[in-house]
């Protein structure tokens, strides 16, 4: 895999470097021949393990996928993402998980330079919060939380029809304990908003993000379950 990274990174040098103007899910001119697949083969990759250092090695590889098309926001995105799942998988203490999702920040902030599509960093960018929160809840709450919903609120107007900030709020309702306003019983009608949205969505291409329906039904299944419980 390294090796391929090289070669495509060799094939980039002869190329253009203008700023990209496509909209989200386009790649760019620039891109070598090869890359949509490589990048494809390598999101698979991402969405199909939850080990720390699988994401880790993935972020790695996103990494050097950005040098390969250094035009493209795509791969600083999901070398985002990858950090953030990391932080989300990992059994590190609070300070390594925050020293992680400070890259995962700075990846987040070169994919916004590069003109991503700003509904699905806004809903990335609310995943992080919710990131930096959940290091520690008691200290962070105050802070963190008006910022998820904030985030999120943009994230929709911008795009009405992204279903992934819809999930990130229903699961912000979710993991928030019942006497502070949150639980299944409130997350439940969330996730059923959040599944007609996925249900209706269509990435924009192979590697455009389609990351969240598998989580949503895994949540609505257990929030189902939990309400059943409560009876």
């Amino acid at each position: 895999m390294k090796k391929v990274f090289f070669l495509l990174a060799l094939a980039t040098a002869s190329l253009s470097t203008s700023a990209q103007t496509k909209p989200a899910s386009a790649t760019t001119q620039t891109a070598p021949a090869g890359y949509q697949d490589l990048m494809a083969a390598t999101i698979q990759e991402l969405m199909q393990t939850g080990d720390p250092a699988a994401l880790k090695a993935s972020a790695a590889k996103f990494e050097r996928a950005a040098t390969v098309a250094p035009q493209d926001w795509l791969p600083r995105y999901y070398q985002a993402y990858a950090l953030l799942i990391n932080v989300f998988q990992s059994q590190e203490e609070g300070d390594m998980k925050d020293k992680t999702l400070d890259q995962a920040e700075a990846a987040l902030a070169q994919a916004r330079k590069l003109g991503g599509d700003e509904s699905e960093l806004l809903a990335l960018q609310a995943y992080l919060y919710q990131a930096r929160l959940g290091v520690s809840p008691m200290l962070r709450s105050m802070k963190y939380s008006g910022m998820v919903n904030e985030a999120i609120a943009q994230a929709k107007k911008l795009n009405p029809n992204n279903p992934r900030p819809y999930l990130i709020g229903a699961n912000n309702a979710f993991f928030t304990p019942k006497m502070f306003g949150g639980g299944p019983e409130v997350a439940k009608p969330l996730y059923e908003e959040a599944k007609v949205k996925f249900d209706a969505f269509q990435p924009t291409s192979a590697i455009a993000p389609d990351w969240g329906k598998g989580q949503l039904l895994s949540r609505l299944k257990t929030c189902n379950t939990a309400l059943a419980a409560a009876k």
